[in-house]
């Protein structure tokens, strides 16, 4: 039989089998588009939106709001590294940086037209690089409780990208210094505190301690290290920002609030909204809350 009638062969069943997939509900992987860096796998069906989770986390953080909020085809990045997926192409040097350059292209080669994104935590990090350095390949951002520049909450006021580097170096080691046993209590700790729902931990605590304790350390020292608050002016799409005070920040409120604003000011088109009585994860400790931000958010042209 000829090369070409069985390649031809080979795309119908191909296609058929997406489709079958597509008719029983079962997501299914991006066609064609091959990273060592992320995975990225399609849900529902209509106007494209993008979502990035956190450090060391998984899009089961998406799953509530995506039942919510139907009417959109979903596109659920996966980062190497996290929630026992194969580290792959993070396996060295900083990770956020390049994830938000294999996102840019698989949204070039998947001819997404500048779909929305949605971040949360890292994932937003990574949304507001998609954003500074490709706004015309996306069309809004939403960033789900993460600020340009986390070295602050290490260093105060007075942090920038080269005072902080110490600090980082300190955590780095300090994270790199922990045993196996040390490090799985730390997750658990660490999502306790993150997420005020009991219910909603376990799954995020299972993403966190499968996840390569290497790339999970050198992700954190880059969020500490990055200042994108440089960058902000680039941003000419509409951003929607959604944040919460976290306990260990006892500051009046109108203090916390006014720092978010500063720190985003430089954004031309921003919406800020605080979030009370959530912890980091607000699609788990607010959904209705969080599911109607994302509906007009998704609904703005």
């Amino acid at each position: 039989m000829p090369f070409d009638l069985l390649s031809r062969r080979s795309t119908l069943k191909t296609l058929a089998a997406a489709a079958a997939l597509a008719l029983l509900g079962v997501p299914a992987l991006a066609a064609s588009f091959e990273s060592t860096r992320i995975t990225v796998r399609t849900e529902g069906a209509g106007p494209d939106v993008v979502l990035i989770p956190g450090l060391n986390s998984s899009p089961r953080v998406w799953t509530e709001m995506l039942k919510a909020v139907p009417g959109y085809r979903y596109h659920l990045v996966q980062v190497s590294g996290f929630a026992g997926q194969p580290k792959g192409g993070n396996a060295e040097g900083p990770v956020a940086a390049p994830v938000a350059e294999e996102i840019d292209r698989y949204i070039k080669e998947a001819g997404l037209k500048q779909p929305a994104v949605i971040g949360h935590s890292m994932g937003g990090t990574i949304g507001m690089m998609l954003a500074a350095r490709h706004p015309a390949d996306l069309s809004r951002l939403m960033v789900v409780d993460m600020v340009p520049f986390l070295g602050v909450f290490f260093g105060g006021p007075s942090a920038n990208a080269a005072n902080i580097v110490p600090v980082a170096d300190r955590i780095e080691a300090g994270m790199r210094a922990a045993t196996p046993e040390d490090r799985s209590k730390r997750a658990v700790d660490t999502i306790n505190s993150m997420v005020n729902t009991e219910s909603m931990r376990a799954g995020a605590i299972e993403d966190s301690q499968r996840s390569d304790a290497d790339v999970g350390t050198r992700a954190y020292r880059e969020l500490i290290v990055t200042d994108l608050g440089p960058e902000l002016p680039k941003i000419s799409v509409p951003v929607t920002v959604l944040y919460i005070q976290p306990k260990y920040v006892p500051v009046p409120v109108e203090h916390f609030d006014a720092g978010y604003k500063a720190a985003f000011a430089p954004v031309q088109k921003l919406t800020l909204k605080r979030v009370n009585d959530s912890a980091h994860f607000i699609m788990w400790d607010q959904p209705v809350r969080f599911q109607a931000e994302v509906k007009e958010f998704l609904g703005k042209r």
